[in-house]
């Protein structure tokens, strides 16, 4: 039997030293601060280590790579096991279509004694891992479970655009942020929800700090901060907020809503500039005064392996919707 290839996608080691350096580490007086930023590398450099001996010891062909040296599609591989947090495994969803799977290590979880030790002192937090199945405790059962065909991937939905009928290459997996490149101005845009070419709502026009939709996966992000709800993670739905609407008047209700899978929101821009953020600042396009934008779910689903915990857990959120149909929420 030919053995798998993977591909081993790790967070650099010097982000750390980055966020040493915009905590200003050099006027540090406090030492707890050093020693939690020196141990959060330490910790990520011991988890890249262990992940690399487990993978030396398994019938499988395997190449790391750092994330930022990632470019291209990858391709020529049976699953990409990313080491890092969220943010490593986001990375690697721009880069993989449907048919090659996503493993995630956090590899520097949050401790919560740590936290309540130290939070009031310090930002005490490590990483979320989210979407990450895996932790160096349990990755070598986790990656056996996989080889053995015990695991399978689930399939997450991700958000294409398109500008002015032109698609963008990357797909969001988390959300997208239409808004002003300059954070202070206001946003101009109007938007509508469409069904196989046919609106379903009214032309809704905006003056707001912008427009994020939001997948599935980005629901528990900066939509529900924004007072969105969580959704079921294997839900093809997309959700939609107007950030800070100025006066909605009669549309207040239309500032937040949901669309089926079936449904496209075209969105017209009225601002001299503006910029399409992709699963946050790392993935930007502009936008001028004129163009139209198509935002909907069709696009390849990402293939992850999740946490149990993911699956496990029922969430019925309280829907708003501007379709006239009162859509109910899909799921696999």
């Amino acid at each position: 039997m030919a053995s798998r290839k993977l591909l081993l996608l790790l967070k650099p080691l010097d982000d750390y030293a980055v966020a040493a350096q915009s905590h200003g580490l050099s006027r540090i007086t406090n030492p707890q601060v050093v020693h939690h930023l020196e141990s959060r590398s330490k910790v990520h450099r011991e988890a890249i280590r262990y992940c690399q001996n487990v993978l030396r010891r398994k019938f499988v062909d395997w190449e790391p790579i750092l994330r930022d040296n990632v470019s291209q599609l990858i391709r020529n591989v049976d699953m990409v096991v990313t080491v890092g947090g969220d943010g490593t495994l986001l990375h690697a969803s721009h880069f993989v279509d449907d048919s090659i799977p996503l493993l995630g290590v956090n590899s520097d979880p949050t401790q919560v004694a740590e936290v309540e030790e130290f939070g009031n002192q310090y930002d005490a937090t490590r990483s979320t891992g989210y979407l990450c199945a895996a932790i160096v405790d349990n990755f070598e059962q986790i990656l056996d479970d996989i080889l053995e065909g015990q695991l399978q991937p689930s399939e997450l939905s991700r958000i294409s655009i398109c500008v002015n009928s032109a698609p963008l290459s990357t797909y969001a997996l988390n959300d997208v942020l239409l808004a002003h490149s300059c954070p202070a101005a206001v946003s101009r845009f109007s938007f509508r929800i469409k069904r196989k070419g046919h609106s379903c709502s009214p032309v809704v026009n905006c003056r707001s700090s912008g427009l994020r939709v939001s997948a599935a996966a980005g629901s528990t992000a900066a939509m529900l901060s924004a007072g969105g709800y969580q959704m079921p993670i294997l839900s093809r739905d997309l959700q939609y907020m107007v950030r800070e609407p100025i006066s909605p008047g009669v549309a207040s209700n239309l500032m937040h809503g949901f669309l089926n899978p079936d449904q496209t929101m075209e969105v017209a821009w009225f601002c001299k500039e503006g910029a399409i953020y992709i699963d946050g600042c790392n993935v930007c396009y502009k936008v001028k005064d004129g163009d139209t934008l198509e935002i909907s779910s069709e696009a390849p689903v990402l293939k992850v392996y999740l946490p149990s915990r993911l699956l496990e857990k029922e969430i019925l959120p309280i829907r708003r919707t501007s379709d006239v149909e009162k859509p109910k929420l899909s799921h696999m």
